[in-house]
């Protein structure tokens, strides 16, 4: 392929974004309620309540902070107003987010109360609405695009056509210099060592087996009855015909391609920092919470494969869907964006899907509505890692 671009949004970091939004991040539960009076005021900003953020600690704490500054530092968003109970930790968050160079303020409820928390909000909201909205995009080179990658709903479907589809994409754009991630940690089980030899080198498929026996000792193993955790494979994974994690697991495996190696391994919420390739986050298995998780590390597009039908999205990421299950295109197509149904028809190989991701991926980057998005999925789920004090 020739060298590929897209019109895009230059940010003060340098990153490229897809998206032009203005946020309005709770800091906490308590807070969310003056976020979406904000969004009511002022038509344009994106409120994401959600419900932590009171009494958390030690490594849940820092995932909190993580995924709240990284969210307000992701290349698709323009501005940011953060609004929290008490001002200290609120501060935390503007000063991470303003690293980047974006406009960014801050406003505490203790000792102004909502009303005048709202107002004050609501102006620079709309400072921020009318400064944004005058951004013009810019051609981007394809190797600007942070894409990340999950499966939902899987179904024998997923393994056979529409997962190797987006390995297609993966091998392709890797070489184009393309960032990828993939994710879904209990996900892979069965297929663990399979996943650590498609590292790049030894230490980093070290650091991928520490990464999901931690996750089997510290949440699967203590906390499961007769299975693995009562919902790998889903029920709906196993009406799609997958009995079993381990197949589920090596279907989720040619997300991966057949030639990329993953460069490292990446927390939860982490911007990857040792530039383009193939990385692994280490998420939950949950949709949302996963694309959540991949949007607060930075990444602008996300490639969704489904098999029975997953209707999430992002605020922030869009979110394309991709099946190859025919009755999921007949009884849910409203959801799909691109149907890769004849690969199991033998009308498509899967190199021609492969190609259709990249330019549906392009038209998508500068400015195609996904399905998810012109449905108004908004779905935004923190991950918290243990209870609160």
């Amino acid at each position: 392929m020739s060298e590929l671009t897209f019109q895009g949004y230059r940010r003060e970091n340098g990153r490229a974004g897809i998206r032009n939004n203005v946020i309005i991040i709770p800091l906490d539960d308590l807070s969310n309620a003056a976020c979406e009076a904000v969004a009511h005021n002022i038509k344009g900003p994106l409120a994401l309540p959600h419900h932590y953020g009171r009494l958390q600690f030690g490594k849940d704490l820092e995932l909190l902070f993580r995924t709240l500054i990284g969210t307000g530092s992701n290349p698709n968003v323009a501005a940011v107003v953060v609004i929290g109970i008490e001002p200290q930790w609120t501060r935390r968050v503007v000063d991470g987010i303003a690293e980047t160079g974006k406009p960014v303020e801050g406003f505490s409820i203790e000792q102004h109360g909502d009303i005048s928390t709202i107002a004050s909000a609501s102006r620079t909201a709309k400072e921020y609405v009318q400064w944004s909205s005058s951004i013009m995009r810019e051609e981007c080179s394809f190797a600007d695009l942070w894409v990340s990658h999950k499966c939902g709903e899987s179904d024998t479907t997923s393994g056979a056509a529409s997962n190797p589809a987006v390995g297609n994409f993966v091998d392709k754009t890797d070489a184009m210099g393309v960032t990828n991630c993939f994710a879904e940690t209990s996900e892979i089980t069965g297929a663990e060592e399979i996943c650590r030899d498609r590292a790049a080198t030894p230490e980093i498929g070290e650091k991928w087996m520490a990464t999901w026996q931690a996750y089997m000792d510290e949440v699967i193993e203590p906390h499961r009855t007769n299975d693995l955790t009562d919902s790998q494979p889903t029920k709906g994974n196993i009406e799609g015909g997958l009995t079993t994690i381990e197949e589920k697991a090596l279907g989720n495996l040619q997300k991966i391609g057949k030639k990329a190696r993953y460069i490292d391994v990446l927390e939860p919420a982490e911007t990857p920092g040792k530039g383009p390739g193939l990385y692994y986050m280490d998420t939950s298995s949950a949709a949302a919470e996963c694309v959540t998780l991949q949007a607060a590390g930075g990444f602008v597009l996300h490639l969704f494969p489904t098999g029975q039908g997953n209707i999430i999205g992002n605020p922030i990421e869009p979110v394309i869907k991709i099946t190859a299950n025919p009755r999921t295109v007949r009884t849910m197509g409203e959801h799909i964006d691109l149907d890769l149904s004849g690969l199991l028809r033998r009308e498509l190989t899967l190199d021609e899907a492969g190609d259709q991701l990249i330019d549906l991926a392009l038209r998508t980057c500068n400015g195609r509505l996904t399905s998810a998005e012109a449905l108004g999925h908004r779905e935004y789920v923190m991950t918290k890692l243990y209870r609160s004090a």
